[in-house]
């Protein structure tokens, strides 16, 4: 019995009755009882009363299991006098050499109520079976079983409660043959593990809880460390890439900086070092040409104004004398400095033999 598989049938009563339970392994049944049953670690099979599941036989399509339920909620509403919206049906696998399927249909309050007992007893169950389909199906006629007190019948394509008028009507009068208790805990076991229909399907199909997949996580993990250390790499190819750059354009900086300076001179700083280089060209501030030249564009432009004198100064500045024929031309003169880019200070300007005369000090901006 060490490699056994066991299932516990759990049989649903009325609300108001005791429910049954037999377990089951792959030799027979190894024990029976009243009530619920302990826990252990045996999936349960619900077995809810014959009389509350209506089973039909018909050829439904078998490409997928929506096309099978649409097309047998489709028979089931032409043979049922309850509203389609109501019930819940299920569809098994094909059956027999005809290859119809069962169908089996019980109402939505039912399910609910048979989920709600097993949740408070703290059962989940791993299917919910009708009874009649424990028994096998016969070859031919009917055969009869009694399940954890309750009669069922069963034919080729057949299965309801044991009941005197409805057990004649349905069978045409044929006496169906009872199963002893042998025959019946043999079929028991192979029809728990394998059972021919399972309610358990659509809104009410058991949830499957997920495990992790470790072989997947660390897949993942490595993964995201190479694409970590790609990027990582490549940010150092272009680091690099940027250090040589910089290194080849301060040694092109250096060489033109050498063309630039005094042959011999020590490159320390080739920017500063080409500045004071310019400043000792020029002349300081913008240098004298640059600052000679706006001032006598300025003077062009003032017709009156002349130039009477020109001191360029060690620190940039250039002083200038400037003389007009009118008053308003030295104001002239400066505006048009200041609109070449360079700042202006004139000095106190004076009208004497009908020509105005001063200074002017001319600034780099």
């Amino acid at each position: 019995m060490g490699g056994t598989v066991t299932r516990t049938l759990l049989f649903l009563p009325p609300a108001d009755g005791e429910p049954r339970w037999i377990r089951v392994g792959d030799d027979g049944v190894l024990a029976r009882g009243r009530g619920v049953p302990e826990a252990n670690a045996d999936p349960v099979v619900a077995v809810p009363s014959a009389d509350a599941v209506t089973l039909h036989w018909a050829a439904l399509p078998a490409r997928s299991a929506a096309q099978a339920t649409a097309a047998a909620r489709i028979v089931v509403a032409e043979a049922s006098a309850a509203p389609i919206g109501d019930l819940h049906v299920a569809v098994g696998e094909p059956e027999g050499e005809s290859g119809e399927r069962p169908i089996a249909v019980v109402a939505h309050a039912a399910m609910v109520d048979w989920l709600a007992r097993l949740a408070r007893a703290g059962i989940e169950p791993a299917a919910i079976v009708p009874a009649p389909l424990l028994v096998a199906a016969p070859t031919e006629g009917f055969v009869r079983a009694e399940l954890a007190g309750q009669g069922v019948v069963r034919g080729a394509a057949s299965g309801f409660a044991d009941e005197a008028r409805l057990t004649d009507l349905l069978t045409a009068g044929v006496s169906p043959r009872s199963l002893d208790r042998g025959e019946v805990d043999g079929g028991l076991a192979a029809a728990a593990k394998s059972p021919a229909i399972d309610l358990r399907q659509g809104p009410y199909a058991r949830r499957r809880r997920r495990g992790i997949n470790w072989a997947v996580v660390r897949r993942s993990v490595a993964l995201t460390l190479a694409v970590l250390a790609t990027t990582l790499a490549i940010d150092l190819v272009r680091i690099a890439k940027y250090s040589f750059a910089a290194d080849a354009a301060e040694v092109r900086a250096d060489a033109v900086a050498r063309t630039g300076l005094p042959r011999g001179a020590t490159v320390v700083d080739p920017g500063r070092q080409l500045a004071e280089r310019l400043g000792e060209v020029r002349g300081p501030g913008l240098g004298f040409s640059a600052t000679a030249a706006a001032v006598f564009g300025a003077v062009q432009r003032v017709p009156g104004a002349e130039l009477t004198a020109l001191d360029f100064q060690p620190g940039g500045d250039l002083r200038i004398g400037v003389a007009a024929s009118r008053e308003s031309e030295p104001t002239d003169l400066k505006r048009a400095i200041e609109a070449a880019g360079f700042r202006v200070d004139a000095g106190t300007f004076q009208s004497a033999g009908g020509r105005v005369t001063g200074e002017m000090t001319v600034r780099a901006p």
